[in-house]
């Protein structure tokens, strides 16, 4: 058993969280950015959509484009209902078509940018979370409490296979 004191409960009483940040190359409203941009309702809506999908972060208009955590960061910060799920929806669905585009909009991370971590089932994680997870991350490397696809590690602190296995599935 890990430190996280999950005796008793189950892997059906945890959802996934994870957060991304990504260093935008241009200014929000720039003409660069605009492929970006006019797609975020398209890709919102196909993660909304997507088995196992349970909430994202944004505000009262649905956009999560006023959120930064980093200088020149837009974040994305979701939960769902297990790792493959959001596996798939990130690795097989359309949103790939956007993934393989990330280099005319962001610039390529230098240090971790995504990290992923297991909550209470019913609970939203807060932006000061996620960021205290990715920054925990960076520090300590993968570990039960901030993880990646490649090193993961279930509710209860046991690793996980990588990411590259679901990939085959």
């Amino acid at each position: 058993m890990s430190d996280h004191g999950f005796k008793g409960q189950s892997a059906a009483d945890y959802h996934l969280a994870q957060l991304n940040v990504g260093k935008i190359l241009y200014p929000q409203d720039s003409e660069e950015m605009a492929g970006f941009i006019n797609a975020l309702d398209e890709i919102n809506a196909l993660a909304e959509a997507s088995p196992g999908f349970v909430w994202r972060h944004q505000d009262e208009t649905g956009s999560a484009m006023s959120y930064t955590m980093f200088e020149d960061t837009l974040t994305n910060m979701s939960v769902w209902e297990n790792r493959e799920s959001l596996f798939d929806y990130v690795y097989k669905s359309a949103h790939t078509h956007y993934l393989a585009r990330r280099k005319e909009w962001f610039e390529m991370p230098t240090e971790m940018h995504m990290v992923l971590w297991w909550v209470p089932k019913g609970h939203l994680p807060s932006l000061e979370e996620a960021e205290e997870r990715l920054l925990y991350l960076r520090e300590h490397g993968p570990t039960p409490m901030a993880f990646t696809f490649k090193r993961a590690f279930d509710f209860d602190g046991e690793p996980l296979p990588p990411a590259g296995v679901m990939a085959k599935a």
